[in-house]
């Protein structure tokens, strides 16, 4: 049977050793070294050979892990799974950004056999809580996206295409909102093809339509609340 190569980061001297006492219990797993300094890390990873890397993400104070986690995805065609007592999303994202597959709580310690095996096969399941990070980043990202979708669409349509695009919304043919707005026909068929060149759509109504799921409205109607 191949045994899985396994490196172990670890800068906590206590935790080490129990990593070391937990998998070397694991038939299928081999410890192929072990180290609790970042030059330790390097040189292991410079010199050993292992098919997964476990490495704790903060050491000393300092999230080194990340570091040596772009290391090993760099220079070698190991795995690498993060293992930490921190839920930051800024640190979840900074591993899965240096290439590790999966990201372990310490709590969770008795995962790591199945963890280790999964990143080996890769097949690793996406951690619960960092899924539901992943998504709420995905969510922020989004709303960043049309807040300066909606912004840049402010500052190219005038106050006058506005109040004609909304009256368009509101039902108003190009003809009613030339009587309402005192205004010839011609003018507003101008703001209609400058809306529409702005906006895109095959028609005044498609633009209004995106500009309402924009919430372009609500801005206006908010300002005049």
């Amino acid at each position: 049977m191949d045994r899985i190569r396994l490196l172990i980061v670890e800068d906590d001297a206590e935790w080490l050793r129990g990593l070391t006492a937990l998998l070397s219990r694991e038939k299928d797993i081999l410890i192929s070294a072990a180290a609790r300094t970042r030059d330790e890390a390097e040189a292991a990873i410079r010199e050993r050979a292992f098919d997964v890397a476990l490495l704790d993400i903060m050491m000393d104070g300092i999230a080194e892990g990340v570091d040596l986690a772009q290391l090993v995805c760099q220079t070698t065609s190991a795995r690498v799974v993060m293992l930490t007592s921190l839920q930051e999303k800024e640190m979840i994202f900074g591993a899965y950004k240096a290439g590790a597959i999966d990201y372990l709580l310490k709590t969770d310690f008795e995962q790591i056999p199945a963890a280790v095996r999964a990143a080996y096969a890769k097949v690793s399941p996406m951690n619960a809580y960092v899924a539901e990070q992943m998504r709420e980043e995905f969510r922020r990202l989004k709303q960043l996206e049309q807040h300066y979708r909606v912004k840049e669409l402010k500052d190219k349509i005038t106050p006058s295409e506005m109040q004609v695009l909304k009256m368009i919304d509101e039902g108003y043919t190009q003809t009613d909102i030339a009587d309402k707005l005192v205004l010839s026909l011609r003018t507003i068929k101008v703001h209609v093809g400058n809306i529409l060149k702005k906006l895109g759509g095959g028609s005044s109504k498609d633009a209004a339509r995106q500009a309402r799921e924009l919430g372009l409205f609500e801005e206006e109607e908010g300002k005049r609340g």
